[in-house]
Formats: C-alpha cells, structure tokens, sequence
C-alpha cells in the first residue's frame, strides 16, 4: 500500500527536466528565426547602401564644386559624399579594370565628379530619379549627367520583396509552430500533476493558492529554458559570425538584445499562460474525467 502510494505520488509530479529543455529547444529555434530575419533586413540594407551615384560635373570650379559637394552632404538620402577629381578618377579606373592607359593616352579623358552613395530607404528607381532631378534643378548648369546603376538597383528591390514576403509567410507558420508546441510541451508537463490539483481543491483549497505555486514555477522554468536556448543561440550566432566574416560588419549588439529580451517575453509569457490555464481547466473536469 506504501508503495502504491509513493508510486502515485511520482506520477503526481511534472516532468519539469522535459519542459524546460523542450520550451528551451523552441525558443532556440524561433531566437535563429528571428536572428535570421534581422539580418536579412540589415544585409539588404547594407546591399542597398553599397549603390554608388555618380553626379559627373562641367564645371571646374572649386568654390562651385565645394558648394554643391556640402549640400549633397547635408541632404538625408546620401552619405559617403566625395569629389573624384581626375586624378583620382584614373587611379578608381585603373583598379577596376587593372590597367594604366598612360601607355595609350597622353590626356585623361575622365570626368571629375561628386560621387555619394545612396541611404537604403532612397535605394528605388522613383526616389533615385526624384533625386537626380532635385539635383539637377539646383545644378544643371554645373553638372553634365547624374549615373546609378539602374539594373542593380531594380533587382535588388524586386529580389529584395520576393524573399521578404517568402520570408514572412515562412516566419508566421514558425511562429504559429513554435507557440503551439511551447504549449503543448507545458500541458504535457502539467497532465501528470491533475490529480494533485484536484486533491488540493477537494480538501478545501482556493483556485488561487492552487495556482500560484504553479504559476511561479512556470515562470522560473519559462527563466530557465529561455536562459539556455540565449547562450545556445549565442554560440551559433558567434560560431556563424567566425565563419562568415562579412556579417560583423553588420552586427548589431542592440538588436540582438531585443531579440534575446523577445525570447525570454515569449518563454515565460506562453508558460505562464498554458500552465495557468491547464490548471483552471483540471479544477473544473471531474474527478471521473482525470482518469
């Protein structure tokens, strides 16, 4: 009789170890999710931000050529603004192409230019022409023409739509997959403890003091899972940034922080909510139903 007893008792009691590494390896996979789809953004944003324009000028003047090169500077949708004399111009051209035409020519036929590179919210074909014929209407007597790769630029905004909303609908069913088996994981856990919540409500117990014990454990638990998958998360981010250098350049240590802080929202959100919940729902079945 002991025996049974105790072995009641065992049965009683949540499996927490499972909870917790089950909501810890969701919560992994939504932190990679979420990881991913901020660096799509700020990979497509610094893509977009690597479009070079080149506003070619007539004029020598310096004193016109430093005006228009400070009002470029202090406009939103550039940065980087630099005057490419020709010297400099030959020295740009020679790298590209890795020639010396002085070989060939005695006179250097490329243009001086002010050359700026575009913000990524400025980086489509309609504000890009709004711009160069913003500039021309202050310059055009200065400047011969304004040149922006104009194919680059389409495809980087169609491809740039096409993966985002892919993305998206790829990122909602995740979502709905990882709320889902969050909560499912919690129920499970809590399934083994109905019979004790129903003892405590027989005997005279409040729906209150039932729950609150509970409803303490699952945040320390929804803590702990979110906790583990962080440091997992930061493992892969690190070993990932080691492998592929280029995505240091956009690191964000903000960003990164709001994320874990989403992770750890949602863990201990959703374990609070399902375990709150599948102990008001066990204190209204019946006995008879537990089983």
């Amino acid at each position: 009789m002991e025996h049974q007893k105790k072995s009641s008792l065992k049965r009683s009691k949540p499996n927490y170890v499972n909870s917790i590494v089950g909501v810890a390896l969701v919560l992994l996979l939504m932190g990679i999710m979420g990881w991913v789809f901020l660096n799509f953004e700020r990979a497509g944003n610094a893509l977009k931000e690597d479009i070079k324009v080149q506003v070619f000028l007539r004029t020598a003047n310096k004193d016109s050529i430093s005006q228009m090169q400070q009002y470029i500077s202090t406009q939103p949708f550039a940065k980087n603004v630099d005057y490419i004399d020709k010297e400099k111009a030959k020295q740009i051209w020679n790298k590209d192409n890795n020639e010396d035409w002085a070989k060939i020519l005695d006179a250097n036929p490329l243009p001086e230019s002010i050359d700026f590179y575009a913000r990524a919210a400025y980086v489509n074909k309609d504000s890009l022409d709004a711009i160069s014929t913003h500039i021309i209407s202050l310059f055009g007597n200065q400047i011969t023409e304004i040149k922006y790769p104009k194919d680059l630029v389409n495809n980087i905004n169609e491809k740039a739509t096409r993966f985002g909303l892919a993305f998206l609908v790829i990122s909602s069913i995740l979502c709905l997959i990882v709320i889902f088996s969050i909560d499912n994981t919690i129920k499970l856990a809590m399934f083994s403890n109905r019979f004790l919540i129903k003892t405590m409500q027989m005997v005279g117990a409040t729906r209150s003091f039932i729950a609150r014990p509970m409803d303490i454990k699952a945040i320390i638990n929804g803590l702990i899972s979110s906790g583990i998958a962080i440091i997992l998360l930061f493992i892969i981010i690190s070993w990932i940034e080691n492998q592929v250098p280029q995505l240091k350049v956009i690191h964000d240590t903000k960003l990164n922080f709001i994320l874990f802080g989403g992770m750890i929202l949602v863990g201990v959100g959703i374990s609070l909510f399902s375990t709150h919940r599948s102990v008001i729902k066990y204190l209204k079945m019946k006995l008879d139903d537990l089983y």
